[in-house]
């Protein structure tokens, strides 16, 4: 069993590499140190649905203030965009580490999270469907070619993602399967096409509902794009046959201008918000425009290696029951 572990560590670490350097090329990115945790109060920690709570602790050298680990990096990132004095066209990345206690255990769902976090940043005439899917793109074309080199190196996993990835907006996709739950209809979706860009995530849809969650100060799911629907923002979506479901392997988007964070903050009802630090930095047009994005390592490595358990792709902490029971299903977590 240890070699058997040590392998799969060698083949993860090889699948992350080779992915990180495609994606470096193909969306111009420098690679950046990250903090783990930012202090409480600033609103620079993502918020992600807006209910989860973030592990905080307080500092006894800033006489007691507290930090919070990070939920991801959505908004630290674009404040370092206008730090680094970047240009258009000019982006970072940095290897993500976050604690979500809040997370429900699954297959693919842990605790910890590792994901590459991005930031680039654009023109204000690059905010529209256009650029954000010739981006979309760019990633997945870096996926693609990731499967094609783990095939070649590991014969037995053989590549599944389709050439070109579809897109669509959560408003079509309800309409195409209107008495299916979001998650129902995501499945649909990723076993017809193998690979979909789902966009327009956040605001409200025809039925009353958000087709997911999405905080209101990072990306911009209000906009109305050129496609006549609300959003510049999505989740890349592949087929995954292993777990025979759909699977995020990224969520991303434009994120948020002046004028779409006040609308957003007044369609949550929290516009007190707009008085923290990261909030009024972009009401002030001290940050530049970015899109940007997350994109789950442990994800990418379970699909390339086709593993149906993120606990084989990460250390984290498991109940020792299910544990066992995985075991007796041959899935050995890290």
């Amino acid at each position: 069993m240890g070699r058997e572990l040590l392998q799969r560590e060698q083949a993860i670490t090889f699948v992350k590499d080779t992915f990180s350097t495609y994606l470096k090329q193909a969306l111009n990115l420098i690679q950046i140190s990250s903090p783990l945790i930012v202090l409480d109060g600033t609103g620079i920690n993502d918020d992600l649905n807006g209910i989860e709570r973030p592990v905080s602790f307080p500092i006894k050298s800033l006489n007691e203030q507290r930090a919070v680990v990070v939920h991801s990096l959505a908004k630290w990132k674009r404040v370092r965009l206008k730090e680094l004095e970047l240009e258009a066209g000019e982006g970072i990345i940095t290897d993500m580490r976050a604690l979500r206690p809040d997370e429900d255990y699954s297959p693919i769902h842990s605790i910890y999270v590792d994901q590459w976090d991005w930031e680039k940043v654009i023109l204000p005439e690059n905010r529209n469907l256009a650029f954000l899917q010739q981006t979309v793109k760019d990633i997945y074309s870096s996926l693609v070619e990731t499967e094609k080199h783990i095939e070649a190196k590991f014969p037995h996993l053989k590549a599944i993602l389709p050439a070109e990835i579809t897109f669509i907006s959560s408003e079509e996709l309800l309409q195409k399967y209107p008495y299916f739950t979001p998650k129902e209809r995501e499945n649909a979706i990723a076993k017809e096409y193998g690979a979909v860009f789902l966009y327009g995530i956040g605001g409200v849809l025809s039925n009353g509902f958000a087709h997911d969650g999405r905080a209101a100060d990072y990306d911009d799911w209000s906009t109305e794009n050129e496609a006549g629907y609300q959003g510049l923002n999505g989740d890349i979506l592949v087929w995954n046959p292993i777990l025979n479901s759909a699977f995020e392997l990224s969520s991303m988007g434009i994120r948020v201008s002046k004028e779409a964070l006040q609308r957003q903050l007044e369609i949550r009802n929290c516009e007190d918000r707009a008085q923290l630090s990261f909030h009024q930095m972009l009401l002030n047009d001290l940050l530049t425009e970015s899109i940007g994005g997350g994109i789950g390592q442990s994800r990418v490595c379970m699909f390339m290696l086709k593993l149906s358990h993120i606990g084989e792709v990460q250390v984290s902490i498991w109940d020792d029951h299910k544990k066992k029971i995985l075991a007796e299903e041959n899935i050995n977590l890290l």
